[in-house]
């Protein structure tokens, strides 16, 4: 789950990170209310989970609590790379001296953790990582060790950061492990002209495999934010994720997903078309429901023109599966209008495909390879453009 800022500074400030004196505005009088407290020039920033704000006018510097409210009534309601502007982050105004880039976060490919730090902060670290990677810092973490004063200290010193923000450092390694974090960004970390360090500015990244752990980060849970398809799903249980193709894929189990996602890809590839529309994994011991609820979710989609059910049954059987798939056509009625495609193996198939047969709905296609299956849904997506 990726966090507000105003969400990341207030698990900084939890943690002992120093941050400037700031507050959460919803209305243009809040805003005024908020500098007012602060007293002094403010920064009026949009708190959307997207990056860019400043270009696109969402961060605005106020001189006076009245410019700070003039300043959240231009920011709030807009739209920056589609995502609406409902709150705003309203932050003392320091005067900095120095702006660095820091960054702790899971490195899966070389399976540790990573400390990354720059000298040049304050602008897209994508940016810096293209132009000038020299001056981007990799230190790889070990996570039976962690990061003490020490470790941060050395860190900082190779980053070529001052000293003292080795302390803030270890801070964030903190908020990294104490919240189950994969990523705690923090850019720009500013050295203040006196000569304090604070982050200005915060992205966190936690990890929903630990929520358990976290009863307080359903807190964070943002009903404006993510696609709303995903949420639906997110209610349900299901395991989602939107992408941009025109295909559904839902499977039982991750790796095999992840394999129809590669053969929809390559079957798509074949016919010039975009490949799948979706991650749905319905998991290993899924029910009929359940089934059911991931092709409501698939079929909602206006981007999905086919549909490809994997299924592999084992634990869940794959006449259950069938049993969802009739089960959902019969409750969505006029709703259902897209080709689905199902390849069915393991635990209980020919029931599963006698089921399918008997139920003879004409949107369904029976498939027994993969491969075949792929292209079948990939050449309907097609023909349905």
């Amino acid at each position: 789950m990726d966090l507000h800022e105003h969400e990341a500074r207030d698990l900084f400030a939890a943690h002992g990170v120093p941050v400037p004196a700031g507050s959460v505005a919803t209305t243009a009088d809040q805003a005024r209310a908020a500098a007012t407290a602060i007293g002094g020039a403010v920064v009026v920033k949009a708190q959307v989970k997207t990056g860019g704000r400043g270009k696109a006018g969402g961060v605005r510097f106020a001189a006076t609590p009245d410019e700070a409210a003039a300043a959240a009534t231009a920011v709030l309601g807009m739209d920056i790379k589609g995502h609406t502007v409902h709150k705003v982050l309203v932050t003392a105004a320091g005067r900095i001296a120095e702006e660095y880039y820091f960054s702790f976060l899971l490195d899966r490919a070389g399976r540790t953790f990573l400390a990354m730090a720059s000298a040049e902060g304050g602008v897209e670290i994508e940016e810096i990582a293209a132009t000038k990677p020299s001056a981007l810092v990799k230190v790889p973490v070990d996570a039976t060790v962690g990061v003490d004063l020490a470790k941060a200290a050395e860190i900082v010193a190779a980053a070529g950061l001052p000293a003292e923000a080795a302390p803030v450092v270890a801070a964030l390694w903190e908020v990294f492990v104490a919240e189950d974090a994969t990523l705690v960004e923090v850019n720009p970390l500013a050295r203040t002209e006196s000569g304090d360090v604070l982050a200005l500015d915060g992205k966190v990244a936690l990890d929903d495999n630990a929520s358990f752990r976290h009863p307080a980060h359903a807190a964070f849970a943002d009903e404006h934010a993510g696609d709303p398809l995903e949420r639906r799903a997110h209610a349900k249980g299901l395991n989602y994720v939107k992408l941009d193709g025109e295909v559904g894929v839902i499977g039982n189990g991750a790796g095999l997903v992840m394999s129809t996602l590669d053969v929809v890809a390559r079957a798509g590839a074949e016919l010039g078309r975009s490949g799948p529309a979706n991650f749905l994994d319905i998991g290993g011991g899924a029910s009929a429901q359940v089934m059911a609820d991931g092709l409501e979710i698939i079929l909602g989609d206006p981007g999905v023109r086919s549909v490809f059910v994997n299924v592999f049954g084992g634990i869940t059987a794959c006449d259950a599966v069938a049993d969802g798939i009739v089960r959902a056509l019969d409750v969505l009625g006029d709703r259902a209008h897209k080709p689905i495609v199902v390849r069915l193996d393991g635990n209980n198939v020919e029931e599963g495909r006698r089921i399918l047969k008997a139920a003879d709905n004409p949107l369904v296609t029976l498939a027994d390879t993969m491969d075949g299956a792929a292209r079948t849904a990939a050449s309907l997506a097609a023909r349905g453009a």
